[in-house]
Order: structure tokens, then C-alpha cells, then sequence
């Protein structure tokens, strides 16, 4: 696995996973994966004064939005409330459920969201489909079996899950609904959504976040006359897709690419 990371004037702007991979459902073709956390409208206020030129009237339109956003739908509370001894999410938790922050028009995050869809739409037309509305609750198989989370690993503790019953959760990461929407036939998306983690509230760390989970798969097509194959293909590919969004988002950044491993979503690269 590698990571992007993009810096301007010194600061860390970016960070992006990649996963080039073959699972065997899907064997020839290659998966290319980036799972983006999209921050909050501190970050984004902060980010965005670094950008283009047009960014100027997103950064007004982030200030003025950011105190004014109307609830959304949360899920039943009977869906999320259950009698199972292992249910251990909070009033507080729940409530957090009903924002959708991500699809209210004019807030920090639902912009860069659409920044980023607008840029893959730019580059790769018509390619890519967009799900932002997948329910947040998902089974413990999704969250964590389906991407390679080891029985044994610390992530799948109550202390560290909102546990709705021993079998479901909040999800963790949009990862959650990567297998669902690959054994469904879809070859190119992007899903955001809300997520859940039992952490302590402190300066950096909060129990609900957001993250993008873009998907694509190649086949030998794509790659036959390249001279590499699939996953050579597949991680140059990706990575060319991520430094182009990194400075279509920050501008002129200088970005580099860093080794580092995670066997928990190996194979990787």
C-alpha cells in the first residue's frame, strides 16, 4: 500500500489510500481502490484559501453555510435501538445519523464532495456512478470480513464499533459496501457516506466522520497493450487519477508517494 500525500507551504494537505488488487470473484480484472476521508468545515475553510482562483466564492460559500444545515433522514431508530445484548450505540450517535452532511447542498464537505466528482467527470465522462445515500447500517461481514479485517483485529471490538446487534454495525468505512456494489456488476463508483468509530472526543478525533470509497475495475483490455500487467497498470493509473485530483482540489502542490503496509487489506500494492 501506498499513500499520497500532497504539501503546500509546509502543510500536509492530502492523504490518500491506494489499493491496486485481484480478488478471485473478479480475477482477471484488477480493482483500483482510493478511500479519501473528507474533513470538516474547519479543514476545509483552512484548505480551500490555498486553492484556485475560483475557490475565492467556494470559500464564501463555505463560511456563510457552515451554521446552517438542515437535518436529513436518519434510519428507523427501531433499526438502530435493538434489544441484542451487544447494541451499544448512543442517543448521541443516533441523532449525529439524521445530518447527511455530505448531501446538503451548500455544506463544507457536500463541496468538496462534488469538487471531486466533477473532476473525474472531467477526466473520465460518463464513467463513474455516484451513491451517497446507503444505509449506515451494515452487516459485521461487510465491515469487515468482506475487506480482510482478521477476526482477531482490535477494530472490530465494541470498544472500538458501534455494535447494532452481534451480527451488524455502524459502518466503520464506506469500504463497508465495496463487495455489495462490486457483486452488483458496477466497474466504476464512488460512494460517500457518514461513518462511525468509538473514539474519545478530542481535538482530533470525533465517533462520526466521512469518507469517499471510489472503485474501478480494469480488464486485460485496459492494459494489453501497456507492456504491464494488470496491477502495474492498475496502481499507474491510480495514481495519475490521484495526483490529478490533488491539484485540481489544492493547485499547484508538490506531492510524493510513500511505501507503507497494511496487512489487513492485503493483496495490496
Amino acid at each position: 500500500m501506498q499513500s499520497l500525500v500532497g504539501k503546500s507551504t509546509g502543510q500536509q494537505l492530502m492523504k490518500q489510500q491506494l489499493r491496486a488488487s485481484s480478488p478471485r470473484a473478479l480475477q482477471p480484472s484488477v480493482v483500483a481502490h482510493v478511500n479519501e476521508p473528507l474533513m470538516g468545515s474547519r479543514w476545509c475553510r483552512r484548505s480551500l484559501s490555498h486553492t484556485m482562483g475560483e475557490n475565492k466564492r467556494m470559500r464564501r460559500k463555505v463560511l456563510a453555510s457552515a451554521a446552517s444545515v438542515a437535518p436529513g433522514k436518519a434510519p428507523p431508530r427501531e433499526q438502530v435501538f435493538t434489544s441484542d445484548p451487544a447494541n451499544n450505540v448512543s442517543d448521541y450517535v443516533y441523532e449525529k445519523m439524521g445530518m447527511v452532511l455530505h448531501q446538503q447542498k451548500d455544506h463544507p464537505i457536500a463541496i468538496i464532495k462534488q469538487a471531486i466528482y466533477d473532476y473525474f467527470e472531467k477526466q473520465y465522462p460518463g464513467m463513474f456512478k455516484h451513491f451517497d445515500d446507503l444505509n449506515p447500517v451494515v452487516s459485521s461481514v461487510a465491515n469487515f470480513d468482506e475487506v480482510l479485517v482478521p477476526a482477531d483485529h482490535v477494530s472490530r471490538s465494541p470498544n472500538d464499533t458501534y455494535y447494532v446487534s452481534k451480527d451488524t454495525v455502524l459502518r466503520c468505512h464506506t469500504s463497508a459496501h465495496q463487495a455489495e456494489m462490486l457483486r452488483k456488476g458496477e466497474r466504476a463508483f464512488f460512494v460517500t457516506g457518514d461513518v462511525y468509530r468509538r473514539d474519545s472526543i478530542d481535538s482530533t478525533h470525533y465517533p462520526v466522520f466521512h469518507q469517499m470509497e471510489g472503485v474501478r475495475v480494469f480488464s486485460p483490455e485496459d492494459w494489453k497493450d501497456s507492456g504491464m500487467d494488470g496491477t502495474e497498470f492498475a496502481a499507474k493509473e491510480l495514481k495519475g487519477a490521484l495526483e490529478g485530483c490533488a491539484k485540481y482540489l489544492f493547485g499547484d502542490v508538490e506531492v510524493r508517494w510513500v511505501d507503507t503496509y497494511f496487512p489487513f487489506t492485503s493483496p495490496n500494492k
